[in-house]
């Protein structure tokens, strides 16, 4: 009677939708594994990943990407967190404006916006694209404003699970100015959202294509373009890494929240 009760309050609608979704995102996920493992005739290997591993262009480009990234999570972390933390503080009337500018980066085509930089730093007086140091500083600039949304977002939902207003006052009450306040209070209250909006950043510019490719910088994206031009195999084979790279990161975000909630509900 029991099993005949649990059986009927199953929702077989959402466990076929369910199914159904599971489906049409890993069974095409599966078929290029599988394709990447056929680069032998008759037998499954691993040479195509084998050979991606041992490409210097690839090794080159994804070391490019991934300091990139590095640089645009720092640079967007000493952007965003006084910005928000001054937003929620002193001006919260300002947060639904902020939200705004924010999505810009969703409405704005990523080619618009890398031919908008072209135009506008490639003569004078803002010449930035003559050498590759200041064509760096304009690519990690972009990566800051196209990664936005989530780092800023992620900061803003962790500002508003503190108290910033009674932890400013205690910290101001024990003699601490504004810096002190922000990177020994505010920063360390904000390492889950930091943390989380960081691997999604890091992880979005390692996979960029536009700005790298228009830009004409050694990125990991336009690597993957041109290696889709002559190669069969291998193509499959970092489609594969890229989505565990991607994979990787939202775990380690998992994993590290529910540590902090596991933390905030002990108390420990």
């Amino acid at each position: 009677m029991v099993k005949s009760m649990n059986l009927n309050r199953i929702n077989w609608w959402a466990v076929f939708w369910g199914g159904l979704g599971l489906a049409y995102f890993f069974v095409p996920l599966y078929g290029t594994f599988d394709f990447s493992l056929r680069i032998v005739k008759g037998e499954l290997s691993f040479l195509a990943y084998e050979k991606v591993f041992s490409d210097p262009r690839f090794l080159s480009s994804f070391r490019y990407s991934a300091t990139m990234g590095v640089i645009t999570v720092i640079v967007s972390v000493l952007l965003f967190v006084p910005t928000t933390y001054w937003i929620h503080l002193r001006l919260p009337r300002l947060r639904p404006v902020m939200g705004m500018i924010t999505l810009l980066p969703f409405i704005i085509p990523a080619i618009v916006f890398v031919f908008g930089l072209i135009r506008t730093f490639s003569r004078e007086p803002f010449l930035l694209t003559r050498t590759t140091f200041t064509t760096d500083i304009l690519i990690t600039a972009g990566y800051v404003i196209v990664t936005m949304p989530y780092m800023f977002r992620a900061i803003d939902v962790g500002m508003g699970t503190i108290d910033i207003r009674t932890l400013t006052e205690a910290a101001q009450s024990l003699g601490a100015n504004w810096f002190q306040v922000l990177f020994r209070v505010i920063f360390p209250n904000l390492r889950i959202a930091i943390l989380s909006g960081a691997l999604i950043t890091f992880a979005t510019v390692v996979g960029e294509l536009i700005l790298a490719d228009f830009l004409v910088r050694p990125a990991l994206g336009p690597y993957m373009v041109n290696i889709n031009q002559t190669k069969l195999y291998e193509p499959a084979a970092l489609g594969i890494l890229s989505f565990g790279f991607t994979w990787i990161c939202l775990g380690l975000i998992q994993f590290f929240s529910r540590g902090r909630a596991n933390q905030q509900l002990t108390g420990r």
